[in-house]
């Protein structure tokens, strides 16, 4: 067990009474994934390492950043979230927005350097990925790294809100 995963499996209490522990948990897939499948699959991945080493908890979140080529040749980066009802085994997952690269950071990321990683290199900055990330980076922390991720966290909330309409009925 790292140091780092020691560390970071203090509970802190939300606003709302919840208690959320946050771990380093591997995601099975590359450094840095391409295409929403890849990218999905290593935030489920994040939820089932979790729910081994850490058992018990109600719900387990996944979170995953990925980049992929649109039609344009254009690179775009974007975010899977997906959040797990333990008892339930119910599942909700959202998707971020997207925004296209700069070139210089496609061209990093086309050679094998992943994207936080490019990302310090291209805005000489260090460990900018826990930090504002990306987006703080392009958009002069209008937008944080944190701030990015909300909207799609809260709508992979929205099933366990409106159980009656995600409900599977045959």
């Amino acid at each position: 067990e790292r140091e780092s995963e020691r560390e970071s499996r203090r509970p802190e209490r939300g606003e709302d009474g919840f208690f959320f522990l946050s771990v380093d948990a591997a995601s099975g897939v590359r450094d840095q994934p391409v295409g929403d499948e890849e990218t999905k699959q290593g935030a489920l991945n994040r939820i089932q390492w979790c729910r081994d080493k850490v058992p018990g908890a109600d719900y387990y979140c996944g979170l995953e950043g990925g980049v992929a080529v649109n039609a344009a040749g254009e690179m775009e980066c974007f975010a899977w979230i997906v959040v797990l009802e333990a008892k339930t085994n119910t599942y909700g997952q959202a998707k971020s927005a997207t925004c296209t690269l700069p070139a210089a950071l496609k061209k990093l990321v086309e050679q094998g350097t992943e994207l936080g990683h490019a990302n310090d290199i291209v805005f000489k900055k260090h460990n900018s990925k826990q930090g504002s990330g990306m987006v703080g980076s392009l958009t002069g922390d209008v937008i944080t790294r944190k701030l990015y991720y909300q909207q799609p966290a809260l709508l992979a909330l929205a099933p366990f809100r409106n159980r009656a309409l995600y409900a599977d009925h045959d």
